[in-house]
């Protein structure tokens, strides 16, 4: 017999923990699961998963205070008979749990990418998330997490009992991003003449939302530095946001001029990093990037901040460089510093490809994932 799983997010975007989600779902056996999504049912997530088999159950989660959403999921696990709930995300993390309880599922999970305290809310949403959280997390049977520090924070800041913790890092499809020299050479090709650039420009790049745990004010801040050195670099924004107006008018203040280029959201992730030199991410906090995974499965010389979720998977001055976080001269330092040796830069990318190919596949982490599921099936049996 099939095992009925449902996954509950609130797909209002396409960030790491979306990806997570359609990789898993895209390689899970319909013959063991008969897997169902709640979500909103467009977007760029339900096109990741066209052909899985998945059913989409359209749920909005958009209203934060929504006691109808919670009857609507205890409603449908009851329905389908569902025996593994598995949620991410803030409000669905609390709608979910709330509604699993209340319809009887015997398995109920959440990742957690990022903890409430990392939100970029305000101090009294902040509250509230933290009460509506630390309140739903009673009835979770297994947290997924994707880095050291997130195990460390849910069992000693969260009191969560060591055994409900799991970590399972991310994983990625590297044989996809881990290309032939000229597959590379034809991607960077593509992305630079739609961009206008030579092959010879110096390209340094950051990809993201737009928000500000991702930094990218101390990234742009660092450009002039960068520029006194090599004239003739490039710098790339990939990404959308609500800080999408206040970067642009710190590219004005600098007076960055076609220097630095605002792409907006691209789907074509691996042309551009294809075409990047030097990868940055200036982030302030963070679980583990999958954008990280995937600049290092690339080969590309990072720069990144030396924080957790980061530095336990870019060892410093062998697979990258990392930086204090807010500090944009050290930024600056790093990046010319690769420019100028490229060899080392190079070694850099393909000690970073290397740790990828070893640690980090996609099939590996879905496998550790399943074998959660079916520990607690068991156990509840």
């Amino acid at each position: 017999m099939r095992c009925n799983l449902l996954y509950v997010f609130d797909n209002m975007e396409f960030g790491g923990g979306e990806r997570v989600f359609a990789q898993i779902i895209n390689r899970l056996s319909g013959k063991k699961y008969k897997i169902m999504v709640a979500c909103l049912p467009t977007g760029a997530f339900v096109e990741k998963i066209k052909g899985s088999g998945a059913q989409i159950k359209s749920v909005d989660m958009r209203n934060r205070f929504n006691p109808g959403v919670i009857l609507q999921l205890s409603s449908l696990i009851k329905r389908e008979g569902v025996d593994i709930v598995h949620s991410q995300g803030a409000r669905a993390d609390f709608f979910a749990r709330v509604a699993a309880k209340f319809a009887g599922a015997p398995v109920v999970v959440s990742t957690v990418p990022m903890p409430v305290e990392g939100f970029d809310v305000s101090p009294i949403r902040k509250l509230i998330y933290t009460a509506f959280n630390r309140f739903s997390e009673r009835f979770v049977d297994r947290f997924m997490v994707v880095s050291d520090a997130l195990e460390k924070m849910m069992i000693e800041r969260h009191r969560i009992g060591p055994q409900r913790v799991v970590k399972i890092y991310n994983g990625i499809e590297e044989d996809e991003y881990c290309m032939a020299d000229k597959e590379i050479v034809s991607r960077s090709s593509h992305f630079r003449k739609e961009s206008g650039l030579d092959d010879d420009v110096p390209i340094i790049g950051v990809i993201g939302r737009l928000v500000w745990q991702k930094g990218f004010e101390y990234f742009i801040e660092a450009i002039p530095e960068v520029l006194n050195r090599f004239i003739d670099a490039r710098f790339l924004v990939i990404g959308e946001g609500v800080l999408k107006d206040a970067l642009e008018a710190r590219h004005e203040r600098l007076k960055l001029g076609d220097k630095l280029i605002f792409t907006g959201f691209r789907s074509d992730i691996k042309d551009v990093l294809a075409s990047v030199d030097i990868f940055v991410i200036p982030s302030l906090i963070e679980g583990l990037p999958m954008i990280l995974l995937e600049a290092m499965a690339m080969a590309k010389p990072i720069v990144a901040t030396d924080i957790d979720g980061i530095k336990e998977v870019l060892y410093n001055g062998e697979a990258g460089l990392l930086v204090p976080p807010k500090d944009p001269k050290a930024l600056s330092d790093a990046i010319i510093d690769m420019l100028i040796h490229r060899d080392k830069a190079y070694q850099m990318g393909m000690a970073a490809r290397k740790i990828v190919k070893e640690k980090f596949g996609v099939d590996v982490m879905v496998q550790k994932v399943e074998d959660v599921y079916e520990e607690l099936l068991q156990l509840k049996s």
